[in-house]
């Protein structure tokens, strides 16, 4: 392994493969089939579902035409934040990142809730017959999440990669089993628009919650610093992960409405909203009731695997505002293994307070799957579209100042990223009770966190351009190849 300079990244540590499984491990493959594609199924277009996986994949394509030219220019683990730094200037720069690192920081906390509550109360009383504490649960996977990235981003790579290989072994034997024993239905593709499959549902609810499924898709940057030859091992991570997540969601979700008949998915998909147990239904019905166990103990490794790929995400967002300065300093900083400890250590500590004050303070008589958990997911999966729009406007605005004569690659192609994730975003803030999976008064309010963010961080902005220029300007003192700054 190669030793890091004090206070920087561990080098040349993660291939294709490794950012590929990084990425994926935090779309987290099972959870995606068993919780988010019933809700899309639900509250969307019903059978016509896998149509919208394509859709928005195809979107997030254009988008990544322009994001992999900025990247080939670009390498910094401050991810998006760098990105706008260097399109849209610093003020908006620090907006972004101070978004980005509220919603990644919150989506950890979420995530707690998440697997704690799964554990405890799904995966022991099924498996031993009794209940676990949830906050217990996650405090201790948690505990096992921070150690394991503090140890290196390799070792992180390796761990989730052998998650991401079972969930994905899950999901295709699901599939291969209804192809096997029903039949794919070619209705699901021929049928997606028609009166049939939109009557009762949403081809935009649809779109939306599915984009959600590709939450976590644009962390690919974060790691340029500890890729081999970042400027092309980012931008073809990028690509392979939007297909190959595009590709195993649109799979998983024709096989569930093969199974349950195109024009009839939508009404079993709200029959069994309640107890949110569609996807496991299906599993024990085509691979039997042992599979079922099996199944939601791949949900706990899935969620572990999102919680350790979105800490290393987190943790990379403090280290790189520390680096700049915007935060304390002291978060710039590296452990013997190059991973941002410290940045780890906030994020940990963090995520255990929120956690902590809905276990013992906050609706303590309801499961965290209604209280945290919609905060967490929430305001993360919302903060994350947003900044993926302002970094697509970015692109376009990076390349058309330097009138770069790429249109193609450089305008048209991120121009129209831009407009998807846009309206994603747009859609998701109208729909806020929907992508939170909440509408108590608490959670509704929570996209107004995101307002004070911006005007505050206009705020920090000029305050720090008047009274403290140095740190000001060292908002792109890190970012490699910087040329036309505007201020």
């Amino acid at each position: 392994m190669t030793d890091p300079s004090p206070g920087g990244l561990a080098k040349n540590q993660l291939g294709v493969a490794s950012i590929v499984f990084l990425v994926l491990a935090a779309v987290a493959p099972v959870t995606v089939g068993i919780v988010v594609l019933p809700l899309a199924i639900s509250h969307g277009n019903g059978g016509g579902v896998p149509v919208a996986v394509i859709i928005v994949a195809l979107a997030l394509l254009l988008f990544a035409v322009g994001y992999a030219q900025m990247t080939k220019e670009l390498t910094n683990a401050g991810g998006f934040y760098a990105i706008v730094v260097k399109g849209l200037g610093r003020a908006a720069g620090l907006i972004t990142g101070i978004i980005a690192t509220i919603g990644y920081n919150v989506f950890v906390a979420g995530a707690l809730g998440t697997i704690g509550f799964f554990t405890g109360a799904v995966a022991f009383p099924m498996i031993f017959g009794f209940e676990v504490n949830w906050f217990l649960c996650g405090f201790v996977l948690f505990t096992i999440v921070f150690l394991l990235a503090r140890s290196g981003i390799h070792l992180s790579a390796v761990v989730l990669g052998v998650a991401l290989v079972l969930e994905i072994l899950l999901l295709l034997a699901f599939a291969v089993s209804v192809l096997v024993q029903t039949g794919f239905s070619v209705e699901a593709f021929t049928l997606a628009f028609s009166p049939e499959i939109l009557v009762g549902g949403s081809v935009w609810i649809g779109l939306l919650l599915v984009a959600t499924a590709f939450i976590g898709f644009e962390a690919t940057a974060l790691f340029g610093e500890e890729a081999r030859d970042p400027r092309r091992t980012v931008p073809r991570a990028t690509y392979v992960a939007i297909i190959v997540i595009g590709l195993l969601h649109a799979f998983a979700a024709w096989a569930i409405v093969s199974a349950l008949g195109v024009r009839d998915a939508q009404a079993a998909g709200l029959a069994h909203e309640e107890d949110g147990d569609l996807t496991l239904a299906l599993i024990g019905d085509y691979l039997g009731p042992f599979m079922g166990i099996v199944a939601v103990i791949l949900l706990v490794i899935s969620l572990f695997a999102a919680q350790l790929a979105f800490h290393n995400s987190a943790a990379r967002y403090l280290y790189a505002l520390g680096r700049a300065h915007v935060l304390p300093r002291w978060l710039a900083r590296t452990n013997a293994h190059g991973a941002p400890q410290r940045g780890l250590f906030v994020n940990y500590v963090f995520g255990l307070i929120v956690a902590a004050i809905f276990a013992f303070a906050v609706d303590t008589d309801l499961p965290p799957i209604f209280t945290l958990v919609p905060v967490g997911l929430g305001i993360g999966t919302l903060s994350v579209m947003i900044v993926q729009a302002i970094a697509a406007l970015a692109v376009v605005v990076y390349f058309r100042r330097r009138r770069d004569p790429r249109w193609w690659r450089t305008c048209i192609a991120p121009g129209l990223g831009f407009l998807a994730l846009l309206t994603f975003s747009i859609m998701a803030l109208a729909n806020f009770d929907l992508v939170a999976g909440s509408d108590a008064g608490y959670v509704l309010a929570l996209p107004g966190v995101l307002v004070a963010a911006i005007v505050g961080g206009l705020a920090y902005a000029w305050y720090l351009r008047a009274r403290r220029p140095d740190t000001y300007a060292s908002l792109v003192r890190d970012l490699e190849d910087f040329t036309e700054l505007p201020s």
